[in-house]
């Protein structure tokens, strides 16, 4: 038993760590004083100044100390990994730390040196004071340093200009020369190799340009370089670049060119292939250089399954969708793939494995440069060196070592290939001609006989005009192809569409893709999405095929195709407190950016409503439940936009206004479709000589930001013509000036719509102050029940004479029998009898007041009961019809009797 047990690893297992123990024995002293420290948190200047101590002479010159405690650090971090006391955590900060330690350290005193003989450079425009900005790049960027890995660096200095002199003799430089000397000097200082090594290789290649570009570059080169050339791989390389030095204003200035270079405000699936692209280059390197050296095999950073493949697999979330999500952007591998499953981008028992595959690579890595401190990352040639690798990992041998390596590179491949794939080869491109050739009719006619379309020639016609639309014109060939593969692939998916469902509506549907596809082909990140993952693709035509609304939804706002990745969107249940958390967060991250904030809101009511439409279509919801989810989502939409817009409102006097959003109609009713607008009026409850224009500041705003077109569409249109005295009064009204013009001076049809009034966000207390005048107002005796029936009648009379009848259709919602004669007799109702009634008074709904009615006895029950059958079959009728962007008439025969219903419910109560 004892014999298969791995022999325990030590320090003394790496030659490094023998050899530079072996030079200096008084070393062990040292070593033994830090092992029991925390090297990712061990003081670097207490360090530094021990080891450039020199007995009784002067300190040993800076580089000199920095090598030492390097190599010092390094044997620490050998020795407490190999004895179990430090995790891979501990060695990469400690790794990273030491590394920005030694930059700021060495460039504070080039710095000083450089402005000694030269003087303080300085901006030719700011006149202010300039600083090297040092950009870390890569794993240092990320914190995550190898124990023997070079550094990536950036030198970015502010702005031009040059040295000011601050002493006689000093030469002047320009801002370019100065910098460039000071990257070179800073470069010589760490990466030279002395008697005590080196501190750290350095490597430039990723500054713009590269090797031919400048050492030192300007904030303005930056954005110009960025803009005009800056390419995909180059995105995967800024995502982790960090400032080490530099002030926090020109770090700040940096980051605002870099960040929309890096992230874009779309969700950019089009990366997906150029990571792809980057990795065939990776992987056909690596096997030129086994095939060159078949001993270097085995690379466990670049080879298959290896290191560089779990980064990608975190980076490419970051590139898709950092630029909507800043949470997103976190530089560590570790802390982006931890995010992920709480997002619903992977699996959180795949992330756990990656996890562990990335841990297990980076400490087998580790243990690869621990032998003799060399920047490798493939296992050595030599067996015995093998086995001693193997000890380090805590295995038996080499052979147990090879196996769990296989293990992890096997699962981080599938995982790779999983997201990384090329799906575009799963479409057959001997189809491309006949869809891509506009004077191929004959050929399309053929392909759409053959998928069993109805008119193939109809259909080949429709097709056509897409490749000839003026859009499609000037596109790249690169974007036309990935068009071509995406109308290939949906074509069979549409007639497949119309077989299963029994409708053949393939020309429509055919028709609403097309359009959508010709709205969307400039835009390749969307159809590399439909080409990433080809069951969205699916997805997008199920729902085209099942409605034109939303065919026209999805072309007005294809951001929302992200939310097709995946099940959640047919199996998340809507949930206004999680909702409104969540948006407030969104929200407070651009809380300086009211512009971002309305894209915001937009983007998630959008993909809010896209997520209930998908379970709608599925037939996951009943129209009143529907209904309930859409006024809970306008309840969360209305209260955010009326925090954060106050927030705008300047010289506001309470950090919590005093103010309430009342809903009518629909939104009061609880009864909103997809299309609705919002009716609201706005009351206040305030003593301050100013609220009344503050409130009316926060009014107008509440509109503007519902209403105001940006690139992600509008909220909702807002109508408050049902505030007090409509369109010539006041746009905000006091609580108290609400109750006496609802007591004395409203309509009785401003009754009808109080019965479906409601407190919708904003002040608790002022809600409740309007519920308590609402109750008062519809409990108030009428001064006859035929006063009120006339009134009732002869508002409706108005509507039916704005609305005529027709012969040959009903209009589910205006014509005798219809809807609005149903809300009209329950509004009679409430208004009638709630003074005996209390319980009339409750926002419930016209189908529970109608039951209600029914059961105090003053409806028969029974005709309630149809009429309110009735009334939700009209409703599903009417959303049925919005769904296909039909008008709501159906055939008179079709709701005759419910209509007939309506009809003898009215003519019992009004005669």
């Amino acid at each position: 038993m004892s014999a298969t047990l791995p022999a325990p690893s030590s320090a003394l297992d790496s030659r490094f760590y023998q050899r530079w123990l072996a030079a200096e024995p008084d070393r062990q002293a040292k070593i033994d004083a830090l092992i029991p420290l925390s090297l990712a948190t061990v003081d670097l200047d207490m360090l530094l100044a021990q080891e450039r101590r020199n007995g009784d002479g002067p300190a040993l010159p800076l580089a000199r100390g920095m090598r030492r405690l390097r190599n010092l650090l390094i044997a620490g971090l050998i020795r407490r990994d190999l004895e179990g006391r430090a995790d891979l955590d501990e060695v990469v900060t400690a790794a990273t730390r030491l590394a920005d330690f030694a930059i700021r350290t060495h460039l504070a005193e080039l710095d000083a040196e450089m402005r000694a003989a030269h003087g303080v450079p300085t901006g030719h425009e700011s006149r202010q004071e300039q600083e090297l900005i040092v950009l870390a790049m890569g794993k240092q960027g990320g914190f995550e340093l190898n124990v023997s890995s070079d550094i990536d660096l950036i030198f970015v200095y502010p702005e031009d200009g040059d040295t000011v002199p601050t002493a006689p003799g000093q030469r002047v430089l320009s801002n370019h020369e100065y910098f460039i000397r000071l990257g070179k000097k800073l470069i010589a200082a760490i990466a030279e190799i002395t008697e005590d090594g080196f501190t750290f290789r350095v490597d430039m290649a990723l500054r713009p340009n590269g090797g031919s570009g400048p050492l030192a570059v300007s904030l303005g080169m930056v954005e110009q370089y960025l803009i005009v050339q800056g390419r995909e791989w180059e995105r995967y390389a800024w995502v982790k670049a960090r400032a080490v030095t530099g002030r926090p204003e020109d770090i700040a200035a940096l980051d605002a060119i870099v960040r929309p270079f890096c992230f874009r405000r779309y969700l950019d699936f089009s990366v997906i292939e150029a990571i792809r692209t980057m990795h065939v280059q990776i992987r056909a390197e690596v096997k030129r250089q086994e095939r060159l050296h078949p001993d270097r095999s085995h690379n466990v950073k670049l080879g298959r399954g290896g290191i560089r493949e779990i980064e990608f697999l975190a980076q490419v979330f970051q590139l898709i969708r950092g630029g909507r999500d800043p949470s997103l952007r976190d530089r560590s591998t570790r802390a982006t793939l931890r995010q992920l499953p709480d997002k619903s981008l992977m699996a959180p028992d795949v992330v756990a494995r990656l996890l562990e595959s990335y841990t297990f690579l980076r400490n087998l890595e580790h243990r690869l440069q621990y032998l003799d401190d060399a920047q490798t990352h493939t296992l050595p040639p030599h067996e015995a060196d093998r086995e001693t690798v193997a000890r380090m990992m805590g295995l038996p041998d080499a052979a147990a070592l090879l196996a769990q390596l296989d293990t992890h590179r096997r699962f981080v491949a599938e995982q790779f290939d999983a997201m990384f794939a090329d799906k575009s080869d799963e479409v057959d491109p001997d189809t491309w001609n006949d869809c891509a050739d506009p004077d191929n009719r004959a050929a399309m006619e053929a392909r759409f006989a053959a998928l069993g379309y109805d008119d193939p020639a109809a259909a080949a016609r429709r097709l056509i005009a897409l490749w000839e639309a003026p859009r499609l014109g000037s596109m790249p060939e690169a974007s036309r192809q990935r068009l071509v593969t995406v109308v290939n692939a949906a074509l069979p998916l549409i007639a497949s569409a119309a077989e299963q469902d029994g409708v053949h509506r393939q020309m429509a549907t055919l028709g609403r893709l097309l359009d959508f596809l010709e709205a969307i082909a400039r835009r390749s990140a969307y159809l590399s999405l439909l080409i990433e993952y080809p069951h969205t693709l699916a997805r997008v035509i199920g729902m085209m095929h099942a409605s034109a609304w939303t065919a026209t939804f999805l072309t007005q706002h294809p951001i929302l195709l992200d939310e097709l990745l995946d099940d959640r969107i047919l199996h998340t249940v809507f949930d206004s407190v999680a909702l409104a958390q969540d948006l407030d967060r969104q929200l407070a991250v651009a809380a300086d950016d009211t512009e971002r904030q309305l894209d915001i809101l937009r983007e998630v009511h959008h993909a809010q409503l896209f997520h209930l439409l998908a379970q709608d279509l599925a037939g996951d919801l009943t129209v009143e439940k529907l209904a309930d989810y859409l006024s809970a989502l306008a309840d969360v939409i209305v209260a955010a936009v009326v925090k954060w817009a106050w927030r705008t409102v300047a010289k506001r006097h309470r950090e919590v206004p005093r103010f309430a959003v009342i809903a009518y109609g629909k939104l009061g009713g609880k009864e909103l479709n997809y299309i609705s607008d919002l009716d609201v009026i706005f009351l206040f409850d305030d003593d301050d000589q100013e609220a009344p224009g503050l409130y009316a500041k926060l009014a107008q705003r509440f509109i503007t930001w519902m209403t105001s077109h940006t690139s992600a569409g509008i909220l909702f249109d807002i109508d408050t013509a049902l505030r007090p005295d409509g369109a010539s009064g006041m746009l905000v009204s006091s609580v108290q000036a609400f109750d006496r013009y609802q007591q004395n001076s409203a309509w009785v049809w401003e009754h009808q719509a109080l019965t479906r009034a409601r407190f919708c966000a904003g002040d608790a207390a002022v809600g409740q102050q309007f519920e308590d005048i609402r109750s008062v107002v519809l409990r108030a005796p009428r001064v006859t029940g035929e006063q009120l029936k006339n009134e009732v009648l002869a508002m409706r009379r108005k509507m039916h004479d704005a609305y005529p009848s027709r012969h040959d259709s009903f209009d589910l919602k205006q014509d005798a029998g219809g809807m609005i004669d149903v809300e009209f007799i329950v509004q009679y109702l409430v208004l009638q009898y709630s003074g005996q009634y209390p319980q009339l008074t409750a926002n419930a709904g016209n189908i529970a007041l109608l039951r209600i009615s029914g059961e105090l006895g003053l409806i028969d029950a029974t005709l309630a009961a149809q009429v309110a059958d009735g009334y939700r079959a009209m409703r599903k009728l009417q959303h049925q019809l919005r769904l296909q962007g039909e008008p709501s008439r159906v055939l008179p025969a079709r709701v005759a009797q419910h209509a007939q219903n309506a009809a003898r419910l009215w003519q019992q109560i009004f005669g």
